[in-house]
């Protein structure tokens, strides 16, 4: 099990302490910056002032972009990753063969 560390992000200019494994911090970072941008796609809309509904606002965006990939209208980005893991170790498979060969 891996060691988790601390680290500070910044979302919509307030900052937030959060534990997050060495490993996973390309991906939080990520996360953080997607949040960040669809908050101030809310707030440059100019309809919400409340930072705490822009938050919600935002959540439910993005949760509605993740069921919509699930449930019909994209596809599941975990399935799509272990099938190309699938693919990739098949053809390594194919490949090792081959060599074999020549």
């Amino acid at each position: 099990m891996s060691e988790t560390n601390a680290m500070n992000v910044t979302i919509f200019d307030r900052e937030f302490r959060v534990a997050c494994p060495p490993e996973e911090q390309p991906e939080l970072l990520a996360a953080v910056s997607y949040l960040d941008l669809k908050m101030r796609e809310i707030n440059d809309a100019g309809k919400i002032v409340s930072v705490e509904r822009i938050a919600i606002m935002a959540a439910l965006n993005i949760a509605h972009e993740l069921l919509t990939m699930k449930l019909g209208g994209g596809f599941d980005l975990s399935d799509f990753k272990n099938r190309m893991q699938t693919m990739r170790t098949t053809i390594d498979e194919a490949l090792v063969d081959q060599e074999t060969l020549f």
